[in-house]
Order: C-alpha cells, then sequence, then structure tokens
C-alpha cells in the first residue's frame, strides 16, 4: 500500500474583516485556498481580551494573525485615549505576547502618522518617529508593544491613505460630495501618497511564504509616487467624470481640529528588494478600484 504525505494548510486569522483591508482580504481568500481563513471582528473576538485571543488561537489551531483591526478616528482620539489605546496598543501587545508564546506569525498594520511630517523626501524605516495628535501616538505605541515583545517571523507594515470599494474612505466621501455639491474645497498642503487597500491586501499574501526573521522587521507599503489631497480629489473627479470642481485650501484655513503630517510619503525600498515585489502608481491602482466599483467614466 503506498503512503502519501499530504501537508497540512495553515489557519490563517484575519482580524478587523469589516475594515477595507479585512473585507480585501476576504474578497482575496478562494484565490489563497492554501491556507485556511478565518476572519474575525470586534463582535466575535476581542483582541482587547488576552485570555479569549489565547483560547481562540489553541481552539482554531491559527498558524499565522494579520492584524487589521484598529481604532483610526483621529479626531475622537483625542478624547477616547482610552478607547484607542486599547485597540492599538493593549490589543497588538496581546496578539504579541500570544505570538510568542504559540510560535504563531503576526503581521501588524500600522500608519504613515507615526512621523511628524518635516521632512521632504520618503521616509525609511530607521527614519526617527515622532507623532503628533493621540491616534498616531497610540499607533506608535502599537509597534514598540510588538517590537518589545519580538515575536519570530513577525512584521509591521506601515501604510498610507488608504481606500477601497469597501468601508469609508477618502474616495468615497469625495464621490459622495460631488454627488451633492458643484464645487468642492479639498486640502492642498498634505503631501502623501494613496493606497489601494486591495493591492495591500495582494501584497500580504504574496510575501506570507517569505517572511522568515529572528526580529520584528518594519516596512513600508504605498502605492508608487505622490500627491496632496487636493490632487487625490481632483484625480477621483476626473477618474469618474463627475461635474464638480475642486478647490485648494490650505489646512490652516480648513481649520482642522487635529494636528497631522505636512508630509508623510512611505519609501518602499526595503519591501521591494527584500520580496522583489512591484509597487503600482496611485493613479494606476485609482482607476483600478473606481473599475471595481463600476463608476469609471
Amino acid at each position: 500500500m503506498q503512503n502519501y504525505f499530504i501537508k497540512k494548510k495553515k489557519t490563517l486569522l484575519v482580524i478587523g474583516a469589516n475594515g477595507q483591508l479585512g473585507s480585501e482580504l476576504g474578497s482575496l481568500a478562494p484565490l489563497y485556498s492554501n491556507y485556511n481563513m478565518i476572519f474575525v471582528n470586534r463582535q466575535s473576538l476581542d483582541v482587547t481580551q488576552y485570555a479569549d485571543i489565547e483560547r481562540y488561537l489553541l481552539k482554531y489551531d491559527i498558524n499565522i494573525i494579520i492584524n487589521c483591526s484598529a481604532y483610526t478616528n483621529v479626531i475622537e482620539a483625542e478624547n477616547e485615549l482610552t478607547i484607542a489605546e486599547a485597540v492599538n496598543v493593549t490589543a497588538v501587545r496581546n496578539l504579541a505576547k500570544l505570538s510568542h508564546k504559540h510560535s504563531v506569525q503576526l503581521i501588524h498594520i500600522s500608519t504613515d502618522s507615526v512621523f511628524n511630517g518635516s521632512k521632504s523626501y520618503p521616509y525609511t524605516e530607521c527614519d526617527i518617529t515622532d507623532p503628533l495628535n493621540a491616534y498616531s501616538r497610540s499607533k506608535l505605541g502599537g509597534e514598540q508593544a510588538m517590537i518589545l515583545v519580538n515575536p519570530k517571523n513577525s512584521v509591521i507594515i506601515r501604510t498610507s491613505w488608504l481606500y477601497s470599494k469597501y468601508g469609508n474612505n477618502f474616495v468615497k466621501t469625495i464621490l459622495q460630495l460631488a454627488t451633492e455639491k458643484k464645487e468642492i474645497s479639498v486640502v492642498n498642503d498634505q503631501i502623501g501618497s494613496p493606497t489601494h487597500a486591495k493591492d495591500l491586501a495582494v501584497l500580504i499574501m504574496n510575501i506570507l511564504p517569505n517572511i522568515s526573521n529572528e526580529d520584528v522587521e518594519v516596512y513600508h507599503y504605498s502605492n508608487g509616487g505622490f500627491t496632496t489631497w487636493y490632487g487625490f480629489a481632483k484625480q477621483i473627479i476626473s477618474l469618474s467624470g463627475k461635474n464638480c470642481t475642486v478647490l485648494p485650501i490650505s489646512t490652516a484655513t480648513f481649520g482642522a481640529p487635529v494636528n497631522r503630517p505636512a508630509y508623510s510619503v512611505l519609501a518602499t525600498n526595503k519591501l521591494i528588494q527584500y520580496f522583489n515585489i512591484e509597487v503600482l502608481d496611485w493613479k494606476h491602482s485609482l482607476k483600478k478600484c473606481l473599475i471595481d466599483m463600476g463608476i469609471h467614466k
């Protein structure tokens, strides 16, 4: 009788299933049938509770965690610091400790806004962090907690200006405003790189098999090129064919209640070199997203 050895599928847990990135990972799941993928939201698993997470990991024999969950309301974080820190710091620390204890691979998503925006050229992973608001400080706190615990084969991916056909985001806001108004004003003195969450989801799934490191590594990923929020809005309007004029306005005139970095473009060279991946231009990816949404002219 012939013996057959069948390699067991790894079980991958996606935390934050209802968000933009979690939803994009969910849509990709059928293409990655070499994994058993489980998706949870805050209602099905409270990641601020250490014991709850451990029971879940053991029950489903989890091998990999992709943590897409975060408290992301930049304005409200100033008044809800306890909640922001619970989700962005305590939960990450819990996941890191349990990943270290049970040899689980952890992929954690962070943000470009851990920097203060004083540079005028792309931020590398080695640049000094200096967050300007409560939300950004809590995200940096999560990074620091994970690095301190140091689970093996785990990475932090900082990204920027995320958008998708799922959830609430800048693209959807601009499209909605363009249907309601003939003219809108958008900030023109904050510079960054719009990033399609679908591209980030594909990247994560493609690099997973090749992640191998003793200490936590930090990588930057965003779509190529950069623009302002005004330039981003102009491109959305142009590609969608909406009849709406976009006017530039300064952050000071707009009266933003929370400080944000004026420049937060991320250098992606490290990721490209380590994993030999292609980074798509932000305009190309925006067009793809609008086509997926069925509203490209």
